[in-house]
């Protein structure tokens, strides 16, 4: 009782500041958000995730050593299928038809990991956010599917939102340096 009391009044709050918790109605209900009257945009978001594995993984990726194949192009390619079918993976999630999904893998054995950079871009009523989030979650899980057998501690770290632009809300970047990376 005590959270749909919650979510009654995070509605109540919604309904006086579209900007929080459209996906709740006026009762504290999940609904799919309206998109119908926005106007099409051009938006665009970049999403990362790190890959952290014993520096013999990454070697034996970079020297295409791994017994299931092409690491790194089944992750780039879970990466684009999964931003593609976001609207399955998440519900309440509108299909967005997207213009390009480019999935970015750097090796890097001072830190003995993977980053991976998901950039989205869609020409849409609706912002990118979860697509470019699901390709990155998907193309470590696919990473760490493909090394397993040799690895199984390998870590899918600081899956993250780094920039969006576009719509309503127009740009937003991550502040400072990424934490994982060191990059803007």
């Amino acid at each position: 009782m005590a959270a749909r009391a919650r979510a009654l009044s995070l509605a109540a709050e919604s309904a006086d500041a579209p900007d929080r918790l459209t996906h709740l109605d006026h009762r504290g209900r999940a609904r799919m958000v309206d998109v119908g009257d926005k106007p099409v945009t051009l938006r665009e978001c970049v999403a990362r995730a790190t890959v952290r594995m014993a520096p013999a993984t990454l070697a034996a990726i970079s020297e295409g050593r791994i017994a299931k194949g092409d690491v790194l192009a089944l992750t780039r390619i879970a990466g684009v299928q999964a931003a593609k079918r976001t609207a399955e993976w998440i519900p309440l999630a509108h299909p967005v038809p997207l213009d390009v999904v480019e999935v970015e893998l750097r090796l890097d054995p001072a830190r003995s990991c993977v980053d991976i950079e998901v950039n989205v871009r869609a020409h849409a009523k609706t912002g990118v956010e979860m697509e470019a989030l699901v390709a990155a979650t998907a193309a470590g899980l696919t990473l760490y599917d493909m090394c397993k057998a040799i690895d199984r501690a390998m870590t899918i770290d600081a899956v993250r939102l780094v920039r969006k632009s576009g719509g309503k809300s127009g740009t937003w970047q991550r502040s400072g340096p990424d934490p994982e990376t060191s990059e803007p």
